[in-house]
């Protein structure tokens, strides 16, 4: 069957929920306290869907990925410390909250949705791509530096937590 990504829709929103609520109990067991204080909340997640934000990764028709592709900036992402962004002034899009459902972790499906998310930004003409994560999330880690993410630095975030994430970006050219 295809693998492919499209908009979650609201008909979407419990999946979605329900694959949070999974990787937060992943990330608990790997004593990652990311996402550990509540966030993101249903309320974020709804208004992810309704501004048409939230991509969801489709595998043998089940939804099995969770993710938001945000074109607005990001104010946490004006101050970066111990680093810089490479292209600081030029727009960029920012990936959010991208999880795999445990069942199918071992298919090594976040690359390829890492990949498409990519894919519908540069159809939007954007060059340059930024998300940040934990620092105990060696998963997310692994997985954008795979795909030629760069670490640039520390941005601090809402979480009551842990506010330090390292900051990643993919800067790519214009050919």
């Amino acid at each position: 069957m295809a693998t492919y990504i499209r908009r979650a829709q609201e008909a979407d929103l419990f999946k979605v929920e329900a694959l949070i609520e999974d990787a937060k109990q992943v990330l608990k067991l790997h004593d990652n306290p990311q996402w550990q204080d509540g966030h993101p909340e249903l309320a974020t997640l709804k208004n992810d869907i309704q501004n048409g934000n939230n991509w969801l990764l489709i595998d043998d028709d089940h939804i099995v990925g969770t993710a938001v592709l945000q074109f607005q900036a990001e104010q946490s992402y004006d101050e970066i410390t111990a680093g810089q962004w490479e292209n600081p002034d030029e727009p960029y899009t920012i990936i959010h909250r991208l999880t795999i459902d445990r069942r199918v972790s071992d298919q090594h499906l976040g690359k390829l949705f890492l990949a498409n998310l990519i894919s519908v930004g540069i159809l939007q003409g954007i060059r340059n791509f930024r998300y940040d994560t934990h620092l105990k999330n060696i998963p997310m880690q692994k997985l954008g530096e795979k795909m030629g993410f760069v670490k640039r630095g520390v941005v601090y975030i809402k979480d009551q937590t842990d506010p330090k994430h390292l900051a990643y970006e993919l800067q790519l050219s214009d050919r």
